[in-house]
């Protein structure tokens, strides 16, 4: 068994294929999702999602989240400070690797590196060198499904925001502009694709723009609340699906059904248990 691994988590395009990118060649025992989020209202720092989002999109893809609320726009000293209390909890884990889904922006990652060495940790960049292009197309290819949440107005036109990320989205970006997004162009939250057990069901609500960004605001729909770590996650049924996502799994004798539902990781956990 490889060693376990922290991924720094956004809920876009670059973290899931990231992901992939551990589970699949690598064999990479992805233990935790690390995401920040601004203290003030639980929403992803940058991208504007709300934590519950992203709860229930770690919960469908089979991997705990841990969120690090930071200060809105926080100064290096109170991020830092920050990521180094939850790095000293991932330690306590067992786990000395963090992940990150960076691309090419050297400057990024010599920061990342420094920070995590402060803390006797090493970074691991499962996509780096990739070009950006040819992992765009992977993407659309694979089946993933997303929506652009944010864009940067003086790099990308708004109306970006809230589009689906499908092969016209991509046509249609301008010429210079990164089709990953690199640069900040604007950043994106997947719903569904190779790796979720079920998609993640929200309401998209287009808001004025704020500042040099272009938001779309996504709601959570309801959704179940799992019996064994108390997680949000999508019922399959609640869904749309024909069958909910468990019917695929192996029957799991201890779980008293009356109890209530448990999410893929639970689910999953309770089944090698037994």
């Amino acid at each position: 068994m490889s060693a376990p691994v922290a991924l720094a988590f956004s809920g876009g395009k670059d973290s899931v294929l990231a992901l992939a990118a551990l589970r699949g060649a690598g064999g990479r025992d992805v233990r935790r999702l690390l995401a920040t989020v601004n203290e003030d209202d639980d929403t992803l720092v940058m991208h504007g999602v709300p934590g519950e989002l992203l709860e229930r999109q770690a919960a469908s893809l089979g991997v705990p989240l841990l969120r690090v609320p930071v200060p809105r726009q926080p100064t290096n000293h109170a991020y830092e400070s920050r990521m180094a209390a939850a790095l000293a909890r991932l330690a306590g884990e067992g786990i000395a690797e963090v992940a990150f889904g960076d691309l090419f922006l050297a400057e990024v990652r010599a920061y990342r590196d420094a920070m995590l060495a402060r803390a006797g940790f090493a970074g691991v960049y499962p996509l780096w060198g990739r070009d950006t292009r040819a992992l765009a197309a992977e993407f659309r290819r694979a089946g993933y499904r997303a929506v652009a949440v944010c864009v940067d107005t003086e790099q990308l036109p708004g109306a970006f925001a809230g589009r689906d990320l499908d092969r016209s989205f991509f046509d249609d970006l301008p010429a210079g502009i990164d089709p990953c997004g690199e640069n900040g162009e604007f950043h994106s939250f997947v719903y569904d694709g190779p790796g979720f057990a079920c998609p993640v069901r929200f309401a998209r609500r287009s808001e004025p723009t704020a500042g040099r960004f272009r938001y779309c605001r996504l709601e959570p729909l309801e959704a179940t609340r799992c019996a064994r770590c108390g997680a949000a996650f999508e019922c399959g049924m609640a869904t749309g699906l024909d069958a909910c996502w468990c019917a695929t799994r192996p029957p799991v004798a201890a779980i008293d059904p009356a109890a209530g539902c448990y999410c893929p990781r639970c689910l999953a956990a309770a089944g090698a248990a037994s």
